[in-house]
C-alpha cells in the first residue's frame, strides 16, 4: 500500500511537459485540408452543371430525378481518385475527413442543380391553368362565370391570354385577369328560343414559349332546374314532400314562399340531383292558396390558397389572423313560378330549414420542395464548416 502510495507521489511530482508542436506538419495538413475542400466544392458545381445536361435530356421521364439523384450520389466516389490525381496527401485522411469531403461535394451539388433547373436560368414548364364554369348549365335569365386560375414559373400577364368564344375572339378588354385568376362573364342570352351550348378555349403562353390550351362549354336550358313533385296547383300538406330537380352541381338549393325568408332544401342521399323540402319548414303558412314558390341555387368555388385581399393586394385576416379564403359564386334562378295551395294545419311553418356550411377551402400551407432542400443545404454546410473551423483549432 505504502509502496503504491509512494509511486503515485512521485508521478505527481513530475513536471508537465507540452508535447512538441510540428508547425511544418500541421501547417502541410491544413494547406492539404483547404484544398480538399476547395475541390470538393469545384467537383460539385461541375457535376451539377453535368446533372442539368441529363436533366434536359430525360425531359418528360417520370423517374428523371431519381436517375439523376443517383448519378449525383456515385459520382461522389470519384473524389478519391481526383485528390490521387492532384498528388493530394492521403496518408492520415480519416473518415471524418472524407465525411466532410462528401458532405460538401454533395450539398454543393444539390444547390447548384436546384438554382439552375428554375427559372431565370432554366424553364420547361408549362402554364397551369385551373379552370371552373359557374355553372356549366344556366336558366335563360341568369349569367355564366368562366373562371381560371392561371399560374406559371416566370409569371402570366393579361396580354398571354387568349380567349375564344363560339370560334370568335374576344378582346383583352372584355375580360379579367386579377390576382392569377381569369374572369369572363356571358349573358344572359337574347332572342332564347331553346336549349343553347357555348363552346370557349383559353390559351396561355409563357415568357419561355410553352403553350397551355384548356377548352370548356357550358349550356342555357330551361331545365337546368325544374319542379320534381308535386304537381303545381297541388293541395300541401305539412308533411308533403316537394322535390326539385337541379341537373348542374351546385352549392346549395333555396326558395322562398311569397316574399319569405330563404328556405334551404336538402339532397337526397340516392338521387343527389334532387333536393327536397316540405312546408313544414319556416317560411310556409297553412291555410292559403296560390301560394307561389321561386327556387334558386348558388355554385362556389375556391382555387387553392386564393384568399381574400383589399384593394391595395393586402390579406384580410379574421379575428383568429387567419387567412380567409375567397369564394368565387354565382347563381342560379328558375325562371319558373310555381303555386300551391296550403293546408290549414298547425305544424306547417313550424320547423327551421338545415343550416349549409361552406365547403372545406382548398389551402396548402407546405412549402414547395425546392425551398425545403436549399434551406436544409445551407444549414448543413453551415454546420460542417462551423465543425471544421472548431477542429483546426483544436
Amino acid at each position: 500500500m505504502a509502496k503504491r502510495r509512494k509511486e503515485k507521489d512521485e508521478e505527481e511530482e513530475k513536471p508537465f511537459k507540452l508535447p512538441k508542436f510540428d508547425e511544418e506538419k500541421f501547417l502541410k495538413r491544413e494547406r492539404r485540408n483547404i484544398k480538399t475542400t476547395f475541390l470538393s466544392f469545384i467537383f460539385g458545381v461541375i457535376v451539377a452543371v453535368i446533372s442539368f445536361g441529363f436533366w434536359i435530356l430525360l425531359s418528360g421521364n417520370s423517374v428523371r430525378w431519381y436517375l439523376v439523384f443517383l448519378f449525383g450520389i456515385f459520382t461522389g466516389s470519384w473524389l478519391k481518385y481526383l485528390f490521387i490525381r492532384l498528388n493530394i496527401d492521403l496518408t492520415d485522411f480519416t473518415k471524418k475527413n472524407w465525411f466532410a469531403s462528401f458532405m460538401i461535394y454533395f450539398f454543393t451539388w444539390l444547390v447548384v442543380l436546384v438554382v439552375i433547373v428554375n427559372p431565370p436560368f432554366y424553364d420547361e414548364e408549362e402554364p397551369l391553368v385551373n379552370l371552373v364554369v359557374l355553372p356549366e348549365m344556366q336558366e335563360p335569365g341568369g349569367t355564366v362565370k368562366i373562371l381560371a386560375k392561371i399560374t406559371d414559373n416566370t409569371g402570366v400577364e393579361k396580354q398571354d391570354i387568349t380567349f375564344t368564344l363560339d370560334g370568335k375572339s374576344i378582346l383583352s378588354k372584355d375580360f379579367d385577369f386579377i390576382d392569377d385568376v381569369f374572369r369572363y362573364t356571358y349573358g344572359p342570352p337574347t332572342d332564347f328560343s331553346g336549349d343553347e351550348t357555348h363552346n370557349f378555349e383559353i390559351a396561355v403562353k409563357d415568357d419561355s414559349g410553352h403553350t397551355t390550351v384548356r377548352e370548356g362549354s357550358f349550356t342555357f336550358s330551361n331545365d337546368a332546374i325544374y319542379l320534381g313533385t308535386p304537381s303545381p296547383g297541388d293541395l300541401l300538406r305539412a308533411e308533403t314532400p316537394i322535390s326539385f330537380v337541379v341537373k348542374p352541381d351546385v352549392w346549395r338549393v333555396y326558395y322562398r314562399v311569397d316574399d319569405s325568408k330563404e328556405i334551404n332544401t336538402t339532397k337526397d342521399p340516392i338521387d343527389i340531383k334532387n333536393y327536397v323540402t316540405k312546408p313544414k319548414m319556416k317560411g310556409w303558412t297553412g291555410g292559403k292558396e296560390n301560394v307561389t314558390v321561386k327556387v334558386s341555387a348558388e355554385v362556389i368555388h375556391n382555387f387553392q390558397n386564393h384568399f381574400l385581399k383589399d384593394d391595395e393586394g393586402n390579406l384580410i385576416l379574421d379575428n383568429q389572423d387567419r387567412k380567409i379564403p375567397y369564394w368565387f359564386a354565382n347563381y342560379i334562378n328558375d325562371t319558373s313560378t310555381y303555386s300551391f295551395d296550403v293546408a290549414n294545419e298547425s305544424s306547417i311553418g313550424k320547423t327551421e330549414s338545415e343550416a349549409i356550411s361552406h365547403p372545406k377551402a382548398d389551402v396548402v400551407e407546405a412549402p414547395g420542395f425546392e425551398i425545403l432542400a436549399f434551406l436544409i443545404s445551407l444549414g448543413v454546410i453551415f454546420i460542417i464548416f462551423k465543425y471544421r473551423k472548431k477542429d483546426r483549432r483544436n
